[in-house]
């Protein structure tokens, strides 16, 4: 069953128009506080700034909110799937069970928000971006772009994206009892997504941490990666535009 499938007949049981016009309004919730954040990065970016315990939140917190921003909407089908499986199977904590499993995928990606704002210091430590938070050195942007679309056609990427276009694949794989359980696949789900689209977001340091263009592009291929037909292919094609372009910035000639 693909994504879209999954989508469309979680979208039949009882309750999960109103579970998905939830999701909905985090998501827009999420892309508010980005786009107020964007606002005054712009405002302060030639504001120098210290690397306090205090900003270092921020910047997690910042992180946190883009991934789910980027990611809430190619996770929906899965977790709405979740939720009409725990149902059917008469848990009478169903609703909870769903929550924990978006938690435990969400807790992934907050680990590797964390990750990415250590990154994102020390990048600034080495003056490899600037106070735009984008990428102000062209070996930089050029090796990252060329390991990111060298990651498009590893087996690792195959594998972690055939579990993310596959909800009633993984469920039938995963599945787990209990209130733990439900925490624990969401858990699993997170580490293949972070699997599948870690590398995607590692674009951000060079297009700009706070470009909401690049964020809705890398988002929008995210999405089109787990729902169309073909997705495979789409990731491997990117692969090879982003190797291109990663070698039109380190090869001078070529441009």
């Amino acid at each position: 069953m693909s994504v879209g499938q999954a989508w469309r007949l979680s979208l039949r049981s009882p309750g999960s128009l109103a579970n998905a016009l939830g999701l909905v309004v985090i998501v827009g919730l999420c892309w508010w506080y980005l786009f107020q954040m964007a606002g005054g990065m712009m405002t302060q970016a030639s504001v120098l700034h210290q690397w306090t315990p205090g900003y270092f939140a921020i910047m997690v917190v910042m992180w946190v909110v883009m991934m789910v921003a980027m990611m809430l909407p190619s996770a929906a089908p899965m977790i709405l799937l979740y939720r009409q499986v725990a149902r059917k199977n008469r848990l009478a904590y169903a609703t909870l069970a769903t929550l924990l499993f978006a938690l435990g995928y969400f807790a992934i990606w907050s680990g590797f928000s964390l990750v990415a704002t250590f990154l994102q210091w020390q990048l600034e430590h080495w003056a490899l971006l600037s106070p735009m938070m984008r990428s102000q050195s062209a070996a930089f942007s050029g090796i990252t772009l060329i390991l990111a679309g060298l990651y498009q056609w590893s087996p690792l990427k195959t594998a972690c994206l055939r579990h993310c276009r596959g909800p009633l694949f993984f469920i039938i794989r995963h599945w787990r009892t209990g209130r733990v359980g439900a925490f624990t696949m969401g858990l699993i789900h997170g580490a293949y997504c972070v699997g599948c689209c870690g590398a995607l977001m590692a674009l951000l340091f060079v297009g700009g941490i706070m470009d909401l263009t690049v964020i809705a592009a890398i988002a929008g291929l995210v999405l089109f990666e787990k729902l169309l037909p073909g997705g495979e292919w789409l990731a491997r094609a990117l692969g090879l535009v982003a190797i291109g372009l990663g070698l039109l910035i380190l090869v001078p000639g070529l441009s």
